[in-house]
């Protein structure tokens, strides 16, 4: 691909975005740089942006961006309905995410992992079990350092393991993991894409330039996702927690048994998984059969699940405060990751859950609060939105804010409960993005 005076125009100057601008400058391409937020609030972007040895010029937020530009590459964020992305297709310039890009410059083999839900787990996991086993190893994407980071330096890894989102597939054209993996595909960003089936379709394009060569882990136990492994071009192997497969990894009893293309049987015990929640044993499985594809050996994967205690805000113990235990599951932005983290416990939960809605379908949770929430404290703004859905199936309470939420939760919550932090919803009401609204959730139980 060639870059060298092709003017391209970046829109957005978050991480990704600066990233790209970073790359961009090392390939001797003019680059327009163009952010929703005003100049004069950029703060040290700014700085990192004017500090490259570049042909760089910073525009207004608008059209003129696109003044005689060659591509467009938006950052994740941007939505597809974005008056500057529209205005572009219609002039017929390229629009390409950051990570097809990134692909077209890469030298070492990428696993990528994509779904709903689980996404950020497996792609840590799977990190974990390559440097357990010896491999070199990168790890980001949508999670950690951009891809095109990677593609800008020595690429010296043995292994890519990139967490990829339907953001950065919604512009991806020949964007070719040797590993695909689809975890999972519930209702999610369907105010970003338009509908369920535009979503589902973006994400499948994560195998769409796979070959015979390269191999696709697929869920048989969403049937949506497992019809796929008779459409697809690439090897596929299934993972199950409800039956055998016949080319994949299943449960049997206590233990994980993986059959290999060529018929032979691994087992891996169950108990050396960790993490709670059954969905927590499907990441696992997905992660045990790209590692596999990667070379590892089940003595150095079992080592690595072992050891392996989640990640941060994802059904994250918080504290225990007077025989109430408060888990931290900020992370889960839909009510797929909702339905997981209160898959996970058996005893009676007190939830909170509201933020800024992203059309998500919260009447599917009525069974589940009925048979394992005893109070619901709705906040943010979606409270008003769920409450007219779910509110009053249990005992249920509106909140403004998180800090309320969790004063309710601690004044109402008796010995043996679980207050668990399950938003599904995202953050951006209140909070810069998931991480911060956990951070100060676990800050308010400290307090308690």
């Amino acid at each position: 691909m060639k870059l060298e005076k092709q003017k391209v125009a970046v829109i957005g100057i978050g991480k990704t975005g600066r990233a790209t601008a970073r790359f961009l400058a090392g390939r001797g391409a003019r680059i327009a740089v163009t952010d929703e937020k005003p100049v004069s609030a950029w703060g040290e972007a700014l700085v990192e942006l004017e500090e490259l040895s570049a042909d760089l010029i910073i525009t207004p937020y608008g059209p003129e961006v696109l003044t005689g530009a060659d591509l467009v590459i938006p950052s994740p964020g941007v939505y597809p309905a974005n008056p500057i992305l529209v205005e572009a297709l219609r002039r017929e310039i390229p629009v390409l995410s950051e990570i097809e890009i990134a692909w077209r410059f890469l030298k070492t083999p990428l696993v990528a992992v994509t779904g709903t839900n689980g996404k950020t787990t497996v792609t840590t996991l799977i990190g974990d079990m390559l440097c357990t086993a010896g491999k070199k190893v990168f790890v980001g994407g949508n999670i950690g350092a951009p891809l095109i980071e990677y593609a800008d330096g020595p690429q010296n890894a043995d292994w890519i393991v990139a967490e990829v989102s339907s953001f950065q597939l919604q512009w991806a054209r020949e964007f070719h993991p040797h590993v695909a993996l689809l975890l999972n595909v519930t209702s999610d960003h369907i105010d970003y894409h338009g509908s369920f089936d535009a979503y589902r379709r973006i994400k499948e394009r994560i195998f769409a330039r796979q070959t015979p060569y390269d191999l696709a882990i697929l869920n048989a136990d969403e049937a949506s996702t497992a019809i796929l492994s008779g459409r697809l071009s690439a090897r596929t192997e299934l993972f199950s927690s409800s039956g055998a497969v016949a080319c994949g990894i299943f449960l049997e009893g206590e233990k994980m048994v993986r059959v290999s293309p060529s018929g032979e049987r691994e087992d891996f015990p169950l108990g050396i998984i960790r993490i709670p929640g059954r969905h927590n044993v499907e990441n696992v499985m997905a992660a045990i059969i790209a590692a596999r594809a990667c070379g590892c050996l089940p003595p150095s994967l079992i080592e690595a699940v072992e050891s392996f205690r989640g990640i941060a805000h994802r059904i994250e113990y918080a504290g225990e405060k007077n025989g109430v235990v408060f888990y931290d599951d900020s992370k889960g932005t839909n009510v797929g990751a909702v339905i997981r983290a209160l898959e996970s416990f058996s005893c009676p939960v007190i939830l909170l859950l509201g933020g800024r809605d992203k059309e998500g379908d919260f009447a599917a949770l009525a069974p589940l609060i009925r048979s394992r929430v005893r109070e619901l404290v709705l906040f943010g703004e979606a409270r008003e939105k769920i409450n007219g859905l779910v509110g009053g199936m249990v005992r249920t309470t509106l909140a403004a804010t998180m800090k309320e939420a969790v004063t309710t939760a601690r004044n109402h919550a008796s010995p043996g409960d679980v207050v668990l932090l399950s938003p599904g919803c995202a953050s951006f009401d209140e909070f810069a993005n998931y991480k911060e609204r956990g951070n100060v959730f676990q800050k308010l139980v400290r307090q308690i």
